[in-house]
């Protein structure tokens, strides 16, 4: 470090490299959790700080910018201030994953620093660059509305504890913890509690589609702090994991055809997160590049390339569901109207980012994970590695959010895989760009709807013809599009 900066964190002064990014230095110098890493883009809130007195996003800020000024976390607010936020959250009951909550709380305690007197509008303002996907952000504002309330009149806080009975209103029991980010995620967890931890990352598809002609690792291997560079060979069980059907690829085999822009090849470990950026750089792939399939009516057309060979189709699942002779009874009815419509792909937009922590454990392996399913991550490494379910243990921590997007396993067996192979605690956490690209997504319909009924419109026949993008994957396809068709009726009686 040729030069460094004087900042004020907490009331405390720091010197730091003038070139790192503050959330960084909060996180993983000063260990203040309550900064959550939601995107590093500037684009989520998770990360809020207080600088100078203004609401600040910290994953944009490099300390250079900051000389001087004085930053406040949520470790740095005063007792009577993290008891009335605490009492206020929970009580109006504004915490649900907990991910965003400490950034919302920072904009809270910014705006009534100067304005003690909020209106509903005035917090909305405040909280406008500061994403929450849980609670509809009613809620938060009726906290920072109530803690407002109780800073500026100084109010005594309830007493909140115990049970209360049926029907009663409580608080959600983590409140505390998540409202003053002391809960653990799994990003939350370092080498201060985990010693010796290294850092892992996946080399992902150059192409949507395309055949691996060779990997070459050497230059890669080579750089001092590397801990590992795995490919398809080191993986000791099945290559292939999956819930529902075993297809997905842990790492694409050389000599096998990439199915979509999110599948790791190679698998990288080092000592920093920096030596492992540059790690990544020195793995050299070769491929042969094929036409993608890049959506339904393609993969279903005559003569259209396999997405998966084996399987022999590009159908995944065939549901047909049937009450009465719809078509009969659709001719006979007065009234008839045919639609196509079409619904997107959709984001999960969970603002934790998917993240595991594994590490060698009784002759198998250990993960803390944020998943909605540790059952399944804990089957599906077990069968990566070749080994007994029993010698996979799966703990969760707190999730950030899921919706949905966390079923399938995406780092769980990668950090598995290296810590099984290396002897090493890994951490294997995605970008933003890298979750959005790799987590399947809500399915993609396109759909034929014909709706019938009488001279009095009362309903008489319903017939659906839906055709879903699936994706390069089975993950939960097929149950997706048997509840679209259980539900195509919705509530009606025909």
């Amino acid at each position: 470090m040729d030069r460094i900066c004087k900042l004020w964190i907490n009331g405390q002064e720091v010197a730091v490299d003038p070139e790192r990014k503050l959330i960084d230095i909060l996180r993983r110098d000063l260990r203040l959790k309550s900064v959550k890493d939601g995107c590093s883009e500037g684009a989520c809130g998770t990360c809020t700080v207080i600088i100078d007195g203004k609401a600040t996003k910290a994953c944009v800020q490099k300390a250079g910018r900051l000389e001087g000024k004085h930053i406040v976390t949520v470790e740095g607010l005063s007792p009577r201030e993290k008891d009335v936020f605490v009492y206020a959250f929970g009580e109006v009951g504004a915490v649900q994953c907990g991910f965003c909550i400490p950034g919302m709380v920072m904009c809270g305690k910014a705006l009534i620093d100067v304005n003690p007197t909020p209106t509903r509008l005035d917090i909305t303002a405040a909280i406008r660059n500061n994403i929450c996907r849980c609670t509809g952000y009613k809620k938060i504002i009726d906290g920072i509305a109530l803690a407002a309330e109780l800073l500026r009149d100084d109010k005594p806080i309830p007493v909140v504890g115990g049970y209360r009975g049926v029907g009663e209103h409580c608080q959600r029991v983590n409140v505390k913890t998540k409202v003053l980010g002391t809960g653990k995620y799994t990003d939350d967890l370092d080498d201060v509690d985990l010693p010796g931890m290294c850092y892992g990352s996946a080399i992902r598809s150059a192409y949507p589609r395309a055949v691996v002609k060779a990997i070459h690792t050497e230059k890669a291997k080579a750089l001092p702090g590397v801990v590992c560079v795995l490919t398809a060979e080191d993986i000791p069980g099945s290559v292939k994991v999956g819930h529902l059907k075993v297809d997905w690829d842990t790492l694409i085999p050389v000599g096998t055809t990439t199915h979509y822009l999110g599948d790791a090849i190679v698998m990288v470990a080092a000592e920093t997160p920096e030596i492992l950026a540059e790690a990544k750089k020195l793995v050299d792939i070769e491929y042969e590049e094929l036409p993608p399939l890049t959506c339904a009516a393609e993969a279903l057309a005559e003569g259209a390339p396999l997405v998966h060979p084996s399987a022999g189709t590009n159908i995944l699942a065939h549901e047909h569901l049937i009450r009465g002779d719809a078509d009969a009874v659709i001719a006979a009815s007065k009234y008839k109207v045919t639609h196509h419509f079409e619904t997107p792909w959709t984001e999960h937009a969970f603002l934790e980012l998917e993240c595991a922590v594994a590490m060698p454990f009784d002759d198998g392996v250990f993960i803390y994970s944020s998943d909605q399913g540790i059952y399944d991550t804990r089957r599906e490494t077990a069968l990566m590695l070749g080994l007994p379910e029993e010698k996979v243990v799966v703990e969760n921590c707190f999730v950030g959010g899921g919706f949905g997007g966390k079923e399938d396993v995406t780092v769980q067996h990668l950090a598995a895989l290296v810590a099984y192979v290396s002897k090493r605690i890994c951490k294997v956490k995605l970008t933003r760009q890298e979750s959005i690209l790799i987590h399947p997504k809500r399915h993609q319909f396109s759909m034929d709807l014909t709706t019938a009924c009488d001279e009095q419109g009362k309903l008489t026949a319903m017939k659906l013809v839906a055709v879903t993008d699936n994706g390069a994957y089975a993950s939960l396809g097929g149950p997706v599009l048997q509840r679209a068709c259980t539900h195509a009726a919705g509530p009606y009686n025909y």
